[in-house]
């Protein structure tokens, strides 16, 4: 059975229609919560500051009241594992980056999500989790199938999209019909431009991430996946030093050349802004800017972009990732936090923070005529996730250290010049060997 096959099948199981859901209303369903309030751990976020627009209404339709505790995402991972490590923690519902899914499973942080969705009193029969799209939910919600994160026998559904990404191609239509520029199709097509567009319009090529830890490695990621690489091979030894490994940072080595000036130490946010202020002509990252492009409050180039698939290397790749909501192990309310997730992910509730600057989580809204018609890139958002890979990274309980101690210094060594792309991974297989070893991988 193919992985998309499995996922849509698992979903068919777990929330088949055969479950007892006639005689329960929403406003019975609610009604046992009423008053209750839900701790929610949020990010700093463009998709959670849409999500702020349309928060009350869940109040107003439950009564079930909201408190959020918005964080920066890394000062958002420590708080949540000192409150879910406690007996009881502050937190009911809590965001998560997909890195972490694994981890907080292995620490038994978060709760499987099927006894919620087979209790009657808490299922919204209308909530239809197969229209959530598979890729989304299987990168970001299953936990303990094949490599401990994919679709297959053993997966359990820990969490559900919200806030989650693919990659695509952003560019200034007007600076490349100025120039007669193509679209890069292709990596080879792709390189040759960041020299010309910096040279003819003086302005950065490709906004990117570059910052020492995980925004680094999700940079190098980004082309080491269509450039044919992994960071594993199938026994969990470290190939990330191969020729596609160095091929891709010696690629984003010439994105930083070429691009805005601080590349290096660029987060997502320097990024975004970097190419939302006309600092770059191209951006190569998450569907989540297009919310951002379009807004003229924070976007200086607003009706000047377009949109085109990532890139083919040697394969076509683009990234699956973004945020997630889990329910914490030791929440007060869980059953009025799991009410939440379920209406914020609901049908409804999707095409409403899209509409807001959000980003979709089901294909009913991508495939909105409405919504189209505002939002003509999610034709090609569409066409992306086709070629969205689920193991994308190796989303294993130790990766996040991998990815922060490891990986993100070694690659930003690379791209301050400290070292050669090939020093810099070929330096890095040992300690990466060392955290598997002692994570209990036989390496």
């Amino acid at each position: 059975m193919k992985r998309r096959d499995f996922v849509k099948s698992a979903s068919a199981t777990v929330f088949g229609a055969s479950l007892p859901f006639s005689g329960i209303h929403a406003q019975s369903r609610y009604s046992k919560y009423a008053g209750q309030t839900v701790t929610f751990s949020v990010p700093s976020h463009p998709h959670y500051d849409a999500m702020m627009k349309i928060l009350p209404e869940f109040t107003k339709e439950t009564g079930i009241k909201v408190e959020t505790d918005r964080l920066a995402m890394g000062r958002m991972k420590e708080k949540q594992l000192l409150e879910m490590a406690k007996p009881q923690g502050d937190y009911d519902l809590g965001c998560y980056v997909v890195m972490w899914k694994g981890e907080y499973v292995a620490k038994n942080l978060i709760r499987p999500l099927e006894p919620f969705f087979q209790n009657p009193a808490l299922a919204d029969p209308a909530y239809d989790i197969k229209d959530i799209i598979p890729v989304y939910l299987e990168n970001l919600g299953l936990v303990g199938g094949p490599k401990g994160y994919l679709a297959g026998p053993g997966a359990k559904l820990y969490g559900l999209p919200y806030g989650a990404e693919t990659s695509v191609l952003a560019y200034r239509k007007d600076i490349f019909a100025k120039h007669n520029l193509k679209v890069p199709e292709t990596y080879a097509e792709f390189g040759q431009l960041l020299r010309v567009i910096n040279d003819k319009e003086g302005i950065g090529a490709l906004a990117s991430r570059g910052q020492a830890g995980h925004q680094a490695v999700h940079a190098w990621l980004l082309h080491l996946n269509p450039l044919g690489g992994s960071v594993f091979d199938d026994q969990w030894r470290a190939r990330f030093n191969d020729k596609a490994g160095i091929a891709a940072l010696k690629f984003l080595q010439e994105v930083v050349a070429t691009g805005p000036a601080g590349i290096a130490g660029y987060g997502q946010g320097e990024s975004n802004t970097a190419f939302l202020q006309g600092q770059a002509a191209m951006y190569l990252d998450s569907t989540s800017l297009a919310g951002l492009v379009n807004d003229p409050a924070k976007s200086k180039v607003v009706g000047k972009v377009s949109w085109a698939l990532h890139p083919m290397g040697t394969r076509r790749a683009s990234q699956s990732g973004g945020l997630g909501l889990a329910i914490a192990k030791n929440a007060k309310n869980a059953d009025a936090g799991f009410l939440l997730m379920q209406w914020l992910t609901s049908k409804a509730q999707d095409k409403a923070v899209t509409k807001v600057g959000g980003a979709p989580t089901r294909n009913s809204t991508m495939s909105d005529a409405d919504l189209v018609r505002q939002y003509p890139e999610f034709i090609t958002f569409k066409e992306a996730l086709k070629y969205s890979n689920p193991d994308w990274r190796p989303i294993i309980p130790v990766w996040d250290k991998i990815n922060v101690q490891a990986l993100g210094v070694g690659i930003s060594e690379a791209l301050t010049g400290k070292k050669t792309a090939e020093a810099a991974l070929n330096d890095l297989v040992a300690p990466v060997t060392q955290i598997m070893r002692e994570a209990g991988y036989k390496v």
